[in-house]
């Protein structure tokens, strides 16, 4: 009998993607979060944010305008919800994992929380080294791999990436493999 073998997944992984509204690193207005345990999705959150500065640069983006988070919770007021959410978590990941990165220690910078302490994976650096795509932007990894994806949604965004990373961890990269330096 031939039967598939996947690899034991056995960390807790948060995989996770924010959306901005202007370049500065504090500008979070929203965090869609996907957590990952033994290699299974148990859990999602997805908040909108009121950004620092009363303007969104990017609503051709990602469709969040002042109005849907002028009356949204800052980060810092979220940030028990999202600190409870990352607890226990052995790694966080993302699509391009420099910017989230940026993105996450400029909001908990800006706001005088201590950054979380968890090495981000990055399934951009995973994806070119376990797929070798043409392209390996968020959307062309999920067309080729047939997730579904809202592009520059933070839920959305944040679940693809998880789907990815558990392609690859199922396709034999450590970790190690995916982690940004």
């Amino acid at each position: 009998m031939n039967t598939l073998s996947f690899p034991a997944i056995p960390e807790t992984v948060v995989a996770l993607d924010f959306e901005t509204s202007d370049m500065r690193a504090d500008s979070a207005c929203a965090l869609g979060m996907v957590r990952i345990e033994g290699g299974t999705v148990t859990n999602t959150l997805c908040e909108l944010i009121r950004p620092p500065r009363p303007r969104v640069m990017f609503t051709e983006i990602h469709g969040i305008t002042w109005e849907m988070v002028k009356n949204r919770p800052t980060f810092a007021e979220l940030w028990p919800d999202f600190a409870a959410f990352l607890r226990g978590a052995d790694y966080l990941v993302a699509h391009n994992a420099g910017f989230d990165r940026r993105i996450l220690r400029g909001c908990c910078f800006a706001t005088g929380i201590k950054a979380p302490a968890q090495p981000f994976l990055c399934t951009l650096v995973g994806s070119r080294r376990g797929f070798r795509l043409r392209h390996n932007r968020l959307n062309d990894v999920c067309e080729y791999l047939g997730i579904p994806l809202e592009h520059h949604k933070a839920d959305s965004d944040a679940l693809a990436c998880a789907g990815i990373y558990l392609h690859l961890r199922r396709a034999g990269l450590t970790p190690e493999q995916m982690r940004l330096r």
